[in-house]
């Protein structure tokens, strides 16, 4: 159980992590104003009230991730575990990137992508500059500084968020605790460089962990992040989460963190039939993803400003979709959502025949 001092130092981290996001993104947003003032889209104004109640949001994420880890859901070292030395080396790259990315945006170029990448190996929406990043997710220079950007982008709160997710898998997976002692196997669709698949083991120790997405780039970032822990390094598999190579009911639960808002409605609801074919039944969907209008209407502002910065082309639809009507739809039943600052959380259940 972590003490006290533990606590203070998790607090102080956060609060570092948390100016420093705020530092870097005042800084760059006036140099966008000075440097790109013609084109770019502009962003609406967020009022007082809503930035007090982001904040108040952010701490109550704060309080529960400690809470959690208090209560022995996941360990306290997951509340440190950040390559820091790594990010620190890497971080002047993100200024240097920054010239590219405000030509792009300015420019409206979102299909400014290297020129060997084959086009038939992927479908069309995902040939694009999400982000308005550097190469889209589809170079190794692109998946170096996706984990520092995102950390930036959420004031250094995207590892409490993508952790609001352990405790219904944890929860989901008990229906399997008394039935063998087999090993439960979790796959992580859009797994990225695996910074979920970390918080999953630091849960689930002895699990067999399997993390699948379509960019062989950001597989290898994550197979160096994974290669750092001293357990079994999860199966990491390059495909499209609309066809899984997997065998129907081969998992016993299946996780998906921010995928859902960069997909368009149709390949949304394919993608979560998927992960109802590859689930043995009585396991466990869990996702997160973007909060919405329906749950959070008093964050729209932010929303709002989140597709006009950034290249997201499928943000509008999603955040008005309906995400729990897919889930059934697919087959799942038991479906329940709770939001968490900016990360809406929902779990669905494969109900045993």
């Amino acid at each position: 159980m972590p003490d006290l001092v533990t606590k203070l130092a998790y607090q102080t981290l956060q609060q570092g992590k948390s100016l420093m996001g705020l530092a870097h993104k005042e800084l760059s947003t006036r140099l966008m104003g000075l440097l790109d003032p013609a084109n770019a889209p502009r962003t609406v104004p967020v009022p007082l009230e809503v930035l007090e109640s982001l904040r108040a949001s952010m701490e109550q994420l704060l309080a529960l991730d400690w809470d959690e880890a208090e209560q022995g859901l996941y360990p306290a070292s997951l509340l440190f575990d950040a390559p820091w030395l790594d990010w620190a080396a890497r971080y002047p790259l993100v200024w240097l990137d920054m010239p590219a990315i405000w030509n792009r945006r300015s420019q409206r170029k979102v299909r400014d992508l290297p020129s060997d990448v084959r086009a038939e190996d992927y479908p069309g929406y995902y040939l694009q500059n999400f982000h308005h990043q550097t190469d889209g997710y589809l170079s190794d220079h692109s998946a170096a500084l996706y984990d520092l950007q995102v950390e930036i982008l959420f004031n250094g709160s995207a590892d409490p968020m993508r952790r609001r997710m352990l405790q219904p898998l944890v929860r989901g997976l008990r229906a399997f605790a008394d039935r063998s002692s087999r090993q439960l196997r979790v796959l992580d669709v859009a797994t990225g460089t695996g910074r979920t698949l970390r918080q999953i083991r630091g849960a689930l120790p002895e699990a067999q962990l399997v993390g699948l997405d379509l960019s062989a780039s950001y597989l290898r970032q994550a197979n160096r992040w994974l290669s750092q822990q001293p357990h079994e390094l999860p199966q990491l598999v390059q495909a499209n989460a609309e066809q899984m190579p997997f065998a129907g009911g081969s998992m016993q639960a299946v996780t998906c963190v921010f995928l859902l808002h960069e997909l368009p409605r149709e390949a949304r609801a394919t993608v979560l039939q998927e992960c109802f074919r590859v689930l043995e039944p009585g396991g466990v969907l869990v996702l997160a993803d973007s909060v919405q209008i329906a749950d959070s209407p008093q964050f729209m502002p932010v929303m709002e400003n989140f597709r006009r910065v950034f290249h997201e082309p499928y943000y509008r639809d999603y955040i008005a979709d309906d995400i729990e009507g897919h889930m059934r739809a697919a087959g799942f039943e038991c479906v329940a959502g709770e939001t968490h600052f900016m990360t809406r959380v929902w779990s669905g259940r494969k109900v045993a025949l």
